[in-house]
């Protein structure tokens, strides 16, 4: 274990955790909500760091990132634990359970990645993803460092639920982030996901002006899917910049949940009514809808062609439209 960040001493050994706006106090012999940090004799310890429960070449597509060196691939890595309690977990094997998992050196990390490029593969960097990367966070922060010394990308996908001073202290190594915005309401947040918008919201803002952002919102049949919620939740993004790419991802009964798979019906509509705020709008977990390719917001031109992960960018001239010329958001 290492010593963690981000905590205060209290009481009679007790510790207060000062990572996400849950602010655990710890008892001694305890650990927190999200069970990745432990308090052994008033000091609080990481008790995840360098433990990987899972690890994978992925396609960038996967995380999902779509504007982000498309076609290319990325060194994926978690661990276990997470700082929400989603019903509909995806995850939940990792998050909410106890995997087996095998200790790994930030170091060792960082060499698979560059062992991966040494080969051929078109691997872009090392993505801290599959449970919550932010109760990680010391692994993260020093893997991230070593691997921005050899060039290498680091991702974080996550749920965003993290206070604002370890986020930004962790900022000027990630390059990029998918975020979850799993719904719209504080509703959803505290009935389904045991946790609260607000903070989600404060991250977004602050990664979307110190990396590249791309957010994704499953939808859950009757829960978070409403023509209202929708229009606020794109209303939102496009105040902060209508470029951000935003993912509906369809859900299917899992974990908890056992309502049926959101309708096609649903997510078209979803991407319809995004569509009038933002300029790149996806549907994910759905391949037969087709909603994978992006457009030029401009001309209509494709510019990169998806049928599952296979991908080919078709008409962008470096980042811009081959057609037209209009710039796209788009890292490449």
């Amino acid at each position: 274990m290492k010593e963690a960040l981000f905590y205060e001493k209290g009481e009679g050994n007790s510790v207060f955790c000062r990572l996400c706006p849950r602010l655990c106090r710890i008892k001694e012999g305890g650990r927190g909500f999200c069970r990745a940090r432990e308090n052994r004799g008033g000091v609080l310890y990481a008790a995840n760091y360098g433990r990987v429960s899972s690890a994978a070449m992925d396609p960038i597509e996967k995380k999902p990132l779509y504007h982000f060196h498309p076609g290319t691939e990325i060194l994926s890595l978690g661990t276990f634990g997470c700082n929400l309690a989603c019903g509909f977990c995806q995850n939940w094997q990792i998050a909410h359970a106890d995997p087996p998992t095998r200790f790994l050196a930030p170091e060792a990390v960082v060499a698979a990645a560059m062992e991966q490029i040494a080969r051929g593969v078109p691997c872009v960097g090392i993505a801290y993803t599959y449970n919550e990367p932010f109760i990680w966070y010391e692994y993260v922060y020093d893997t991230a460092r070593l691997a921005r010394e050899k060039g290498l990308k680091n991702v974080l996908v996550t749920n965003g639920y993290v206070r604002e001073e370890p986020l930004r202290e962790i900022l000027p190594y990630i390059d990029a982030m998918n975020i979850d915005v799993k719904g719209f309401t504080a509703a959803y947040y505290r009935e389904v996901c045991r946790g609260s918008l607000e903070p989600v919201l404060r991250t977004v803002e602050l990664a979307a002006r110190a990396c590249h952002v791309e957010l994704t919102t499953l939808l859950v049949p009757g829960l978070n899917d409403s023509p209202e919620e929708i229009r606020s939740l794109a209303e939102w993004v496009a105040s902060l910049d209508p470029e951000i790419p935003l993912h509906f991802s369809r859900y299917f009964p899992h974990y908890k949940f056992d309502l049926p798979p959101t309708p096609l019906s649903t997510l078209l509509r979803a991407r319809e009514l995004a569509g009038e705020k933002l300029k790149y709008v996806y549907v994910g977990n759905a391949p037969e809808l087709d909603a994978g390719d992006t457009t030029c917001p401009s001309c209509g031109a494709t510019l990169i062609r998806r049928r599952g992960y296979r991908v080919q960018v078709a008409g962008l001239e470096g980042n811009a439209c081959r057609s037209c010329g209009e710039k796209i958001k788009v890292v490449v």
